[in-house]
């Protein structure tokens, strides 16, 4: 069960600061927005390269840009550990992830909330995490949209059947009231932005939510 704090609800103007202060967490969530993919624009590759260079924890980025073909293995390249593509914007997501692997990262699958997850089912023996979206990708702070926990039960039995280390991310709304129907459907790595940054202590809040999901496991 792992925490991956979003540094979306972080003080961007300070985020080797806001990255130590989640030093206690598993992975640093990092949103790549293109404007294109999402009606939202953020960051990208110079500011990741950096982020990679002084957090304290492994970089856990989530690509929502058109043509993560092209653009997905420049942030393993530069040393994030793990790299989410969206499977809406691939082109070829097989080889995509392969790519990733290849350069040393792990390669992780998003699914918008309104794609099924059973045309990809067959993609897992190239993936080592797929991310169930529980909100509309672009904007940090929305609500979490539980008629996605059927699909993360899904994604579990597929995993299950499959077998191996293949983790089951979700991102979106996840906080202390929505974190366990998460993890009792099937979810082991958990984003939270506001849920950890909103508060006076993030490391307080990491706890909060590690406590929340230490009885489950998969």
């Amino acid at each position: 069960m792992q925490i991956s704090p979003s540094i979306l609800a972080a003080d961007f103007a300070n985020l080797q600061a806001e990255l130590d202060k989640i030093a206690s967490a598993d992975w640093a969530h990092v949103d790549v927005m293109d404007g294109h993919f999402v009606p939202n624009l953020t960051l990208g590759l110079p500011v990741v390269a950096r982020l990679v260079e002084v957090s304290p924890v492994p970089i856990d980025t989530h690509l929502m840009i058109e043509d993560p073909d092209r653009w997905a293995p420049m942030y393993a390249d530069l040393g994030a550990k793990s790299v989410t593509f969206h499977v809406e914007a691939a082109a070829d997501p097989r080889t995509l992830a392969r790519s990733l692997r290849a350069a040393g990262a792990r390669a992780s699958m998003a699914l918008k909330p309104g794609t099924p997850w059973a045309p990809y089912a067959d993609l897992l023996p190239d993936l080592d995490m797929v991310l169930v979206m529980t909100v509309e990708p672009g904007f940090g702070g929305q609500s979490f949209m539980a008629d996605q926990m059927p699909k993360v039960r899904a994604v579990r039995e597929s995993v299950r059947r499959h077998g191996g280390e293949i983790w089951i991310q979700v991102d979106g709304g996840v906080s202390a009231t929505t974190i366990e129907q998460c993890a009792e459907a099937g979810a082991d790595v958990f984003v939270a932005g506001t849920a950890v940054y909103n508060a006076e202590s993030a490391v307080a809040n990491i706890a909060r939510l590690r406590d929340l999901v230490s009885v489950h496991r998969h």
